[in-house]
């Protein structure tokens, strides 16, 4: 029983652990100015918090992450939802969500830098445009997954247009939008830092620039291991318990 009840934390250690050992013995092998060691890394990130220049730019970042998360949620949700629930809507919008789709996201960052400017607005702006098609696409899945057996209720109930999306379509759509967020997350960042590194003047993007211009492996590694664990704080601190709390109701018929 013990052991059993240890498992949840001691395989998370371990395999952190693991992955050192192998990022040391790799550092080993190749040389540590190709592939610094853990310890050398870790010198650098505290270097870098000491002089508050790590959590200056990783603010910046964050916010920029934040403020184009927001802006692709709600507008992929907005569009995807109706793409799924209406034929007419998904004819006549698919096109344009396979273009986007296709549509590389170097080329959407250059032109929003050249049509509107090196400003925050075209930044963030970019980074949205290139996760919407995505969210569109899950949430469109989701929602063409609906059980139509509740939809029928509703209609039956004579429940209102608000009534019906907040009891019976977005519940079900919660793991949807979850999955979502959760890669939406993860591509949003990787993106920002491209904005950042090509027009921005800030940021964790524009940080690993000047740090590539003196090949300093070290510190773009610590910036990548900070910001990364700032996501995961996210995902286990944010994103998990939002999504446990919208399935309770999911678990209410067992508990009872």
């Amino acid at each position: 029983m013990v052991r059993r009840g240890l498992m949840p934390v001691v395989m998370p250690v371990a395999s952190i652990l693991l992955l050192l050992a192998l990022w040391q013995g790799t550092a080993l092998a190749v040389g540590g100015r190709l592939l610094p060691g853990p310890l050398v890394v870790a010198h650098a990130l505290l270097r870098e918090a000491e002089s508050g220049v790590l959590f200056h730019h990783m603010g910046v970042t964050l916010l920029r992450v934040l403020a184009a998360f927001a802006l692709a949620m709600s507008i992929g949700v907005g569009l995807g939802l109706p793409m799924g629930r209406s034929p007419f809507v998904d004819r006549l919008f698919g096109p344009w969500l396979v273009f986007f789709l296709n549509l590389p996201a170097l080329v959407v960052i250059v032109l929003a830098y050249v049509w509107f400017g090196l400003t925050e607005a075209a930044a963030i702006g970019a980074v949205a445009v290139n996760k919407i098609p995505n969210t569109v696409v899950l949430v469109r899945a989701g929602a063409r997954a609906i059980d139509e057996g509740l939809i029928d209720m509703a209609r039956v109930y004579r429940l209102s247009p608000a009534d019906r999306l907040r009891h019976v379509l977005l519940p079900q759509l919660t793991p949807t939008i979850a999955a979502a967020a959760r890669s939406g997350l993860a591509l949003i960042w990787k993106i920002v830092l491209v904005v950042e590194l090509l027009g921005r003047s800030d940021g964790v993007g524009f940080q690993i620039n000047l740090l590539f211009q003196t090949f300093d492996v070290a510190g773009i590694l610590a910036y990548t291991i900070a910001f990364v664990a700032v996501v995961q704080l996210l995902e286990y601190g944010v994103l998990q318990p939002v999504e446990r709390r919208c399935q309770r109701w999911r678990r209410m018929p067992a508990e009872a």
